[in-house]
């Protein structure tokens, strides 16, 4: 097959769903432009903030997307495209659009509050703390991950005499430094647009090209030769300041110049696709379809069976429950008007599964060196997939080696994007926690006053993810993927059962609701299985292996009771409009 058909032909449908099905959602749900949202309602010049829509679009795009929609379908492509390209498709058309959309406009109809605010809505408080809690615990895993990927991609190397290796370090110092100035820019971004009023047009211009400045810059001046634990450290106090910073200054302007990176990567992945295709390149040389069940495991590791493996490996490109914490968490409290909901969150999605579309084309391109093993680490599959057939275009053969190092840079920046994101919706997760149904923060009280404090939330965030990145992440990391899918299960079931309420169509919502709980529930069960016999045979591991079964225990229990408390709402719901 052929990855420009296979591009071009994903691209026209996710097109057309979102001119089709996306319109008809925002009828059915009745969204309506002349509604105040929460960013004007609420506005308090720290989270609260409206934002113009495409720079909140660049905030959620950044947030949303990291290297999700390129690590899955690379992994799940052992199942072989075709399996790929249809949960991609139907799962982001059907499935995350609808989830993100129905998330944020659900957030911006309960003052921008999170989804647990909506869930307490229709299900009552119990459900509310039940949500959070998961919520909050499934966040401070995404900060431990996502603060060691950046520190680990930031360290420096060191040579068995314990000194810095400069050679070796000097691509992790050129991403640190860049990193650095891109957070510089931002600011001076934000000042720009939002103190001085500056024309956004001007102002993005000036700021891509501070871009390109910063990159050159940081090419050929990059100091810092740090440890890991030194970099965690770091990471640690720049994500208590950015959780708690107005979003104008650093989160809205870092994330919409971020953006253009993300941008910039999938059009250079477009041209060489679209480019390789007419010099006889872009073959995707995966099979159709491999199997039920993963026996090529390059990794070292089979993902087991298709079922459910293909639709937990694919989140981000397809659903992820990640994206309602987002949506419900910072983009609502930005959303200038009601009529951005659709283009930022169900459009946001369809560009994210374009992205895993593209990550598939380039899998595919390279699949001999990907299948032997010799190439599987995603980011790396992606750069150097893409490169490749950039390099193949007749006129930019040389720039194979410089289109890899931008590629690899621009995935790296969006951990940091996500990092920090995750940081900010984990605060407000914790915040929420404490409050009764209708309370506000400034109305609470004794140890509620100081625990809703934004500081005091954001430093036991802080202390817990990145405590938990040092110590060992890595041992629970693999329970992340079933937890996101049943947030996003949860999610589906909270934005239901309001709408159901509210007396708005939420039909919509059933089969990928009940799908993604029976694929969530069939994943942490095998999870249990192969913990059980890790715990059967001894080892060195025993002890995770105990703490990832107790996980996935409490998890399925969650999920059952929460799913039962639903169905139930759903099922009264049903019999009063009968």
């Amino acid at each position: 097959m052929n990855g420009i058909v296979v591009l071009l032909a994903g691209i026209a449908i996710l097109i057309i769903a979102y001119v089709t099905y996306g319109k008809w959602l925002a009828k059915q749900w009745g969204v309506d432009p002349s509604k105040e949202t929460p960013a004007h309602t609420e506005e308090d010049g720290v989270d609260y903030v409206p934002a113009k829509a495409p720079v909140l679009l660049g905030h959620h795009f950044s947030s949303i997307a990291g290297a999700g929609p390129i690590n899955g379908p690379i992994q799940a492509a052992v199942f072989g495209w075709v399996p790929v390209l249809l949960w991609v498709l139907i799962g982001g058309i059907f499935f995350g659009a609808v989830h993100d959309f129905g998330a944020l406009f659900a957030s911006i109809r309960h003052k921008g509050q999170s989804m647990g605010e909506v869930i307490a809505d229709s299900m009552g408080t119990k459900a509310k703390k039940l949500f959070i809690t998961f919520s909050y615990l499934t966040l401070i895993l995404v900060v431990a991950a996502f603060a060691s990927i950046v520190a680990n991609t930031f360290m420096a190397t060191y040579t068995e005499s314990g000194a810095v290796d400069v050679a070796a370090s000097a691509a992790n110092a050129r991403t640190a430094m860049i990193s650095i100035l891109f957070i510089v820019i931002a600011i001076v971004f934000g000042l720009l647009v939002y103190r001085r009023n500056a024309s956004l047009g001007v102002s993005t211009i000036i700021g891509v090209a501070a871009i390109a400045v910063c990159m050159a810059i940081g090419f050929n001046w990059h100091p810092l030769y740090l440890s890991n634990t030194t970099w965690m450290i770091i990471v640690g106090i720049y994500i208590t300041v950015a959780s708690v910073t107005p979003v104008w200054i650093l989160l809205q302007p870092r994330d919409y110049l971020s953006s253009f990176l993300l941008y910039f990567m999938m059009a250079v992945a477009v041209v060489g696709i679209v480019g390789s295709a007419f010099t006889g390149g872009a073959t995707m040389d995966i099979p159709a379809f491999t199997g039920f069940k993963d026996t090529l495991a390059p990794t070292g590791a089979s993902l087991g069976y298709l079922f459910p493996a293909l639709f937990v490996t694919i989140a981000c490109g397809a659903i992820s429950g990640f994206h309602s914490l987002v949506g419900s968490g910072t983009t609502a409290k930005q959303l200038n008007n009601e009529r951005d909901a659709r283009p930022i969150a169900y459009g946001g999605m369809l560009i994210e599964c374009a992205l895993a579309i593209i990550s598939l084309c380039a899998v595919g391109y390279i699949w001999a060196n990907y299948a032997s093993g010799e190439t599987v680490t995603p980011t790396v599959v992606f750069a150097t997939g893409i490169s490749k057939m950039v390099g193949s275009i007749p006129g930019l053969a040389g720039t194979e080696e410089v289109a890899y190092s931008m590629l690899v840079l621009a995935v790296s920046a969006f951990c940091l994007t996500s990092l920090d994101t995750a940081t900010r919706l984990a605060r407000y997760m914790f915040q929420e926690f404490w409050l009764n149904p209708g309370e506000t923060i400034a109305e609470t009280t004794g140890y509620k006053k100081v625990l809703t404090n934004p500081m005091v939330a954001t430093i036991i965030t802080v202390i817990l993810g990145v405590g938990l990145g040092l110590t060992g992440y890595a041992n629970v990391w693999p329970l992340f993927g079933a937890a996101n899918q049943l947030l996003a299960a949860l999610g589906l079931l909270g934005v239901a059962t309001w709408l159901g309420k509210a007396g708005k169509n939420n039909k919509m919502f059933y089969i990928p609701m009940a799908f993604m709980l029976v694929v969530t529930i069939t994943s942490l069960c095998f999870t249990i299985k192969s913990n059980v016999a890790g715990i059967s045979l001894g080892g060195e591991g025993v002890s995770w292996c105990y703490v990832r079964t107790i996980i996935a225990v409490l998890l399925v229990i969650l999920a059952v009771v929460l799913a039962v408390d639903g169905i139930r709402t759903l099922m009264k719901q049903d019999k009063k409009t009968a």
